[in-house]
């Protein structure tokens, strides 16, 4: 017996559709800023920009998190 398979043209499953990134936050940077982040993302050949934004900003708020996480004392 074989087994069925689903038709190549049919869309992948996403993996986690809860995951789904729907809120858009949008900032903008004066010519300094906007410089280093292009000789940023081609010095390290980035090639999704946004995806780098989005981790860096997140890196941050974790890691601050982390450090100001409510203790026993205070």
């Amino acid at each position: 017996m074989t087994k069925k398979r689903t038709p190549a043209s049919s869309p992948p499953q996403p993996y986690h559709p809860t995951l789904k990134r729907k809120h858009r936050v949008a900032f903008l940077l004066n010519d300094e800023e906007y410089k280093a982040v292009s000789r940023f993302v081609d010095k390290y050949q980035i090639s999704n920009t946004s995806k780098f934004m989005r981790e860096a900003v997140i890196r941050t708020i974790l890691k601050r998190l982390d450090e100001d996480h409510p203790t026993l004392f205070d």
